[in-house]
């Protein structure tokens, strides 16, 4: 069947008062129709991702539904322990979110499995945090995390409070491949949940669990130890924003669980948006997200400005630099000074295990593995995507180590064993725990940063993406990287490449991934891959030299010539 029988199908079957059916005959480029029906949205480890709309290809209660009808189908196949257990289902603010979540509760009990929601949006790290606290079977987050407000998505985990493997992913997509959109699924979205005993609202007592826990993670300043809280200068000025997103309530509690006093939450920003009005692309990583909280930093003095993307799993700051102006630290930096600060503290503290780790990925700076080696502790690499990263826990613990923290580049970052993902709520307290930390002592977080790179090297990072819409830019992404893999530079800028490493079959003990690293002769390295999650290229940069302008300067010249390179391939 190609796209336009699909088309065809849709217009056919759906009622002429359906939004989807006027929707799609309201389209009148031949162009648009196949991009909707090309491929059915795909369904993986990331779960689903896309934009909102009619069509095999997007976001909407046909393709969601088919999702939870598959996914309810593979938990039933599992047994009546697996289907009490139950399923956790939270939602963000988007376009659709608290539908989708809604009609997947009623899908979910409609074929007997037990379902736990929420009473409104909630952060993804919490939505994970509740899969292993309720012994659930399975979570879902309807969310499209920090893409732009067009999209929206649905995040899956499984009982381990990670996002689900490809080989459980695998298994859901061929359950999900035997929905018949037309005869298994309701006919409409549910304005309202069924009456139904198997259907739980969480009370919120959970919440007050969730921050409990990351409260728990303090590395200097104990709630309600006056004492041990003389240690933090609590006064320290700060701005947050939650982007409109989920962020706004929990990371206002902690701020104030932890006795910070002197911070504000950006106004225009504070409230749920799907439009993300004030912002356009609500993403923390980068820095024209941060233009409201700048001005506002500059109006109270503040010393650090907070964000995290809309279901505050992302988190990033900005600091200001010797001339006062805010600078955006990368999410390189940011862990090293995360990293850097919870080694010194838990050395200080007498409270470093003997066996301590870290994981990150492997487009993610050496730096911080540079840093872990000081201190004898153990950094471990895997995949992107904190599956990969989270899913490490496990074996760590088999084999006697402590896991202490994960991250990502990608302004991901795993301060908690017991949250098996990313979460920028309790990364958020660590880091202005650290600054306040630091403040008492008369150094800034960016002065921490110079004393980091003076000690171990001073690398450069950088990263760059293109996005490729569409059947030719999934086309062309494929294109690039045969051309990669078959024209192999050997040479960067004059350089020569020493090492290359292609993840296509997998690499040691790393899984196979479509990505390609490349190491230059004078210690600079390269990562190009395909994102997971968004119709983009990815590319990574790492140089370390004898100076900070040494190190830009070098990277900025590879990148430029790497992204040419790359580009020109049609």
């Amino acid at each position: 069947m190609d796209h336009m029988d699909r088309y065809e199908q849709w217009i056919e079957n759906l009622p002429e008062d359906d939004p989807l059916h006027r929707e799609l005959s309201s389209i009148t480029d031949p162009a648009q129709i196949e991009d909707r029906f090309f491929r059915d949205i795909s369904f993986g480890t990331a779960g689903l991702r896309g934009k909102v709309g009619a069509g095999t290809n997007r976001m909407n209660r046909l393709t969601v539904g088919r999702a939870a009808r598959g996914i309810a189908d593979f938990i039933v196949s599992k047994g009546n322990a697996a289907m009490d257990r139950g399923v956790v289902i939270a939602h963000d603010p988007r376009h659709f979110s608290e539908d989708f979540c809604r009609l997947s509760a009623a899908i979910l009990a409609s074929r007997g499995i037990h379902v736990y929601i929420f009473d409104g949006m909630r952060p993804t790290p919490q939505l994970a945090y509740m899969i292993r606290r309720l012994r659930a079977i399975c979570g879902i987050n309807v969310t499209a995390s920090h893409n732009p407000r067009e999209y929206n998505g649905y995040k899956v985990y499984w009982e381990d409070g990670c996002q689900v493997s490809s080989e459980i992913a695998d298994a859901m997509s061929q359950a999900i491949e035997k929905v018949d959109i037309w005869r298994d699924l309701p006919d409409r979205d549910q304005d309202e949940l069924p009456a139904d005993d198997l259907i739980t609202l969480l009370d919120p007592s959970y919440d007050r669990e969730y921050l409990d826990k990351i409260e728990s993670l303090a590395i200097h300043g104990c709630k309600g130890n006056a004492a041990s809280d003389n240690e933090l200068d609590l006064s320290i000025p700060m701005v947050y924003t939650p982007l409109n997103g989920c962020g706004a309530v929990p990371f206002s509690q902690m701020l104030s669980d932890r006795g910070f006093t002197n911070w504000i939450m950006v106004p225009e920003q504070k409230d749920p948006d799907p439009d993300f009005t004030t912002v356009g692309y609500p993403n923390p990583e980068d820095p024209k997200a941060f233009a409201l909280s700048e001005k506002y930093g500059a109006q109270i003095g503040a010393e650090l400005l907070l964000a995290t993307d809309p279901d505050a799993d992302r988190f990033a700051i900005e600091v200001p630099g010797p001339d006062g102006n805010y600078i955006p630290l990368n999410g390189n930096q940011t862990g090293y000074l995360l990293v850097n600060y919870i080694l010194e503290g838990l050395k200080e503290s007498d409270r470093l295990p003997e066996k301590g780790a870290m994981v990150k990925s492997i487009v993610t700076s050496d730096l911080s593995g540079i840093i872990c080696s000081s201190y004898g502790v153990e950094m471990f690499e895997t995949l992107t995507g904190f599956k990969n990263i989270c899913g490490k826990i496990p074996w760590l613990q088999e084999h006697g180590y402590t896991y202490l923290f994960g991250y990502e580049e990608s302004i991901g970052y795993a301060p908690c064993v017991d949250i098996r993902d990313k979460d920028g709520i309790s990364t958020g307290m660590l880091v202005a725990e650290a600054a306040a930390w630091y403040r008492a002592r008369g150094r800034s977080l960016w002065d921490v940063l110079q004393d980091i790179y003076a000690r171990y090297g001073y690398y450069a990072e950088d990263a760059h993406s293109t996005v490729l819409e569409g059947v030719s830019g999934m086309a062309r992404i494929g294109r690039m990287m045969d051309w990669l893999r078959t024209k192999t530079p050997t040479s960067i800028c004059g350089i020569p490449v020493k090492k290359t490493i292609d993840y296509i079959d997998g690499h040691d003990d790393i899984p196979p991934q479509n990505a390609m690293r490349l190491f230059l002769d004078n210690g600079s390295w390269i990562a190009i891959r395909p994102s997971g999650t968004e119709p983009k290229i990815k590319y990574y940069f790492y140089s370390c030299q004898d100076s900070a302008e040494e190190a830009a300067s070098v990277n900025s010249r590879i990148r430029d010539e790497v992204v040419a390179l790359v580009q020109s391939v049609d």
